[in-house]
């Protein structure tokens, strides 16, 4: 038993936890949960946990179901909201089969696999997301529109406002869970908040997100409102989004950093950037895997629709960033077009190998969009070589079936499930009657 498992078990009986959950995520980003005793803990470092992976989207077949979860100690944290005595505890688990090697379903292990092929290059790769959210009044009424917790705007500061309230206490869980925040504020949309998580590598970032999610989610109910991350709640206003800045180390040594290049981005940083604008379209449906996502790319508000980058150009799908210059260490690229709802492991493992590529083959940035994107004509961005992203999640995913990068990025078979689960949302989806076809068309046809 290693030094971090023995902390563990001693801070468990110090601090009274009678419950540890053991988290681990789907295929798709929901996460799951069981809950184990303390006395169990020891034997599960060793041996892990049976269950049924058949019952899990995406991970086995019936006939091949039996996987094991077994706890990562390097991510035991207490939760905070659960109470102090008896307290409860959690930890991510890796996901591995009978035999012990790792189940190709898990999604930390699609990361894992991304990492250490960053690795074998010398590079370590860090990720910084702005994590946009709406919150709504609590219940909610299906068949009506969601009711926003308040009617603010961007930046807005409102006396006693809600949203204060609930940011203070998010933040404030989340830092007694270890994870740290850089800015909070209210966002464009009535209700819409956003809470920016400080630079971590990418591991411990997805799993930082996972983690997040729940925290909101949790306070959310705590002040008699629901958060959602879903991409475009409101017709009518901004979508939430999940903006990551995103750069490479060398060591100690910021690998997107030069000092004497144009915005100070290096040869490295331009060839990972042009990657991630070369394979945008086909790790299009993973990183924006939902129907209702292609409503926030397409429905304006600074979404990014077209594959170009910028410096402070934000229409741009690949920002870098104006306030960094003359600051070696957090040089850095932003991709705009990640939604709050995605697979954190499965985005971060695409885009990073999408930026690999693009080192390792020497793409050539091209020339970067000074204009507002959206305020051009198709025939304009055209002429400027600007392609689009995927119109919807049926155009993605036909995109993505002909991608050699996401298919190796994934591996097999959480290629395939991604795939067939995805055509069938869509499918679902086109079958469905709305309630804007009823208005337009039921009584004039």
């Amino acid at each position: 038993m290693d030094r971090q498992q023995e902390y563990v078990l001693r801070t468990i009986e110090e601090r009274d936890i009678r419950f540890v959950r053991l988290w681990f995520t789907d295929v798709l980003g929901a996460l799951k949960s069981v809950a184990v005793a303390p006395a169990e803990l020891e034997q599960a470092f060793v041996e892990g946990i049976g269950f049924d992976g058949s019952a899990i989207e995406g991970f086995t077949r019936v006939y091949e179901a039996d996987m094991i979860v077994q706890p990562d100690a390097a991510t035991f944290q207490v939760l905070p909201w659960r109470g102090d005595k008896p307290g409860t505890a959690r930890m991510f688990c890796d996901i591995r089969m009978p035999d012990g090697r790792a189940a190709a379903a898990d999604s930390r292990h699609v990361l894992r696999r991304a990492l250490d092929s960053a690795g074998e290059d010398g590079f370590t790769f860090y990720t910084h997301p702005e994590i946009e959210f709406y919150l709504f009044k609590d219940p909610y009424e299906p068949g009506q529109p969601p009711v926003p917790l308040d009617h603010a705007g961007y930046f807005d500061h409102v006396a006693r406002g809600d949203g204060h309230d609930f940011r203070r206490a998010a933040i404030t869980l989340l830092e007694q869970m270890g994870i740290s925040v850089e800015f909070s504020h209210h966002e464009g949309g009535p209700g819409q908040n956003e809470i920016d998580l400080r630079y971590a590598d990418a591991l411990s970032m997805a799993d930082n997100i996972m983690t997040f999610r729940t925290v909101v989610r949790e306070v959310a109910l705590q002040h008699g409102a629901f958060a959602s991350f879903m991409p475009k709640p409101l017709a009518e206003h901004p979508g939430s989004g999940m903006h990551t800045h995103l750069s490479l180390f060398e060591g100690d040594q910021n690998a997107f950093y030069e000092p004497t290049a144009r915005y100070e981005l290096s040869t490295v940083g331009r060839r990972f950037t042009a990657g991630v604008l070369r394979h945008a379209r086909e790790i299009c449906a993973v990183t924006n895997q939902w129907v209702n996502s292609y409503k926030r790319i397409w429905g304006g508000a600074e979404a990014p629709a077209h594959v170009c980058w910028g410096h402070n150009n934000r229409s741009a799908l690949v920002r870098v960033p104006m306030y960094s210059i003359g600051k070696g260490h957090s040089r850095r690229v932003e991709i705009r077009s990640i939604d709050a709802a995605c697979n954190p492991y499965l985005a971060f493992a695409v885009v990073l190998q999408a930026g690999l590529k693009g080192i390792r083959e020497e793409y050539e940035l091209p020339p970067e969009a000074e204009d507002d994107v959206w305020s051009l004509t198709p025939g304009e961005r055209r002429a400027m070589g600007i392609a689009e992203l995927p119109q919807s999640l049926g155009e993605a995913i036909a995109v993505m079936e002909d991608s050699e990068l996401v298919a190796e990025t994934l591996g097999e078979s959480v290629f395939d499930f991604f795939l067939r689960n995805k055509r069938q949302e869509w499918a679902d989806y086109r079958s469905q009657v709305t309630t804007f076809e009823l208005d337009r068309y039921l009584v004039r046809l």
